[in-house]
C-alpha cells in the first residue's frame, strides 16, 4: 500500500504534508509487512505521550524543532536532524515549533 504520491517523480517532503492549527497531521508514504514510512506535521505544543514500539524507529526532522525523549533522555532536534528511536525503549515527543518529520520503521524478517 503507498500513498496517491506519484511514484519516479521527484518530491520535496516538507510541501507533501501541512500544518493544522492545534493538530498533529500524519500522512502514509508506504506501508507494508516489512514497515512504512509516515510523515507527520506537528503544531506547536503538539506532543505524542511516552510509548514504545516493537520495531526501532526513525525520525528524520524535515522542518522545525523538537524534543524527542527516549528513555528519560532528552534530546532537541532541528531540519535535517534524525534519531533512532530503538525497540521496546519508552519514547515521546514534543513540538516546542510546529515542526515535520518522516518516520520510517522497519520491521525485522525472521531468520533463515
Amino acid at each position: 500500500m503507498r500513498s496517491n504520491i506519484e511514484l519516479a517523480k521527484v518530491h520535496t517532503l516538507k510541501e507533501i504534508i501541512d500544518y493544522s492549527n492545534g493538530a498533529t497531521v500524519s500522512k502514509i508514504i508506504t506501508k507494508s509487512k516489512n514497515g512504512n514510512t509516515t510523515l507527520f506535521s506537528f503544531d506547536k505544543g503538539q506532543m505524542l505521550s511516552e510509548h514504545t514500539a516493537p520495531f526501532d524507529a526513525i525520525a528524520l526532522i524535515i522542518e522545525g524543532k523538537c524534543k524527542i525523549s527516549i528513555a528519560e533522555n532528552v534530546n532537541v532536534l532541528t531540519e535535517g536532524q534524525m534519531i533512532i528511536m530503538p525497540s521496546n525503549i519508552p519514547h515521546a515527543l514534543e513540538a516546542t515549533e510546529a515542526f515535520k518529520m518522516l518516520l520510517i520503521m522497519i520491521k525485522e524478517s525472521p531468520s533463515i
